[in-house]
């Protein structure tokens, strides 16, 4: 294996800072935590329209058991009209991640 050696100085401009991939990676979880998204805001992350985000992720039952608050998800479904969906961001963000695949196939 070749090494090369350099003595470099490199100036950071003083509004800005470097840090490490893993830090940058939980400040981003962490910009989610205690937020809460309703309806609109998910639109906007997926850019589809609320009927789409019903019929393809919200009411389809492989992905109702595991996003319903009633049974320890992390998605409020109206009960009754007036009530507003309810998303924990940080882990509504997580399940798209994670299921982008079966969401969009």
């Amino acid at each position: 294996m070749q090494q090369l050696k350099v003595n470099l100085s490199i100036q950071i401009p003083e509004d800005q800072i470097l840090i490490s991939k893993v830090e940058f990676e939980e400040l981003k979880q962490k910009e989610l935590t205690g937020v809460y998204w309703n309806m609109k805001d998910l639109e906007k992350r997926i850019n589809k329209s609320d009927r789409w985000i019903k019929d393809n992720i919200l009411y389809p039952t492989r992905f109702r058991k595991i996003l319903d608050s009633d049974i320890g998800g992390f998605v409020f479904y109206p009960r009754s009209k007036g009530q507003t969906w309810s998303f924990q961001a940080n882990k509504m963000a997580e399940f798209l991640d994670k299921h982008f695949r079966e969401i969009f196939q």
